[in-house]
């Protein structure tokens, strides 16, 4: 397997762990449980998860009115595009 093929297969299953953890966060506050704490959904999202962090924002529509987490999420975005671009102009 190379190395492109390594990064989409890295890259799809962060991002369902993400959405999963955002789906779970979200049912866990309709049900006024303990929730998961946003420092870890931010470091998912930092570690890959970035589309699976705005996916699961729009469709599920789970800290989308929250501004500084989604500020947070939008500069990790950013980031995240810069390095894709890198990496793939590179092969």
């Amino acid at each position: 397997m190379n190395l492109p093929m390594l990064f989409l297969a890295y890259g799809l299953v962060v991002n369902l762990i993400t959405f999963l953890a955002f789906a779970w966060d979200k049912r866990r506050a309709e049900n006024n449980k303990r929730r998961i704490p946003e420092k870890q959904l931010h470091t998912l999202t930092l570690i890959g998860g970035s589309i699976g962090a705005w996916f699961a924002i729009f469709r599920l529509r789970h800290k989308n009115r929250k501004f500084s987490f989604l500020i947070i999420t939008i500069l990790i975005s950013i980031v995240h595009l810069g390095l894709i671009y890198v990496f793939f102009s590179k092969f």
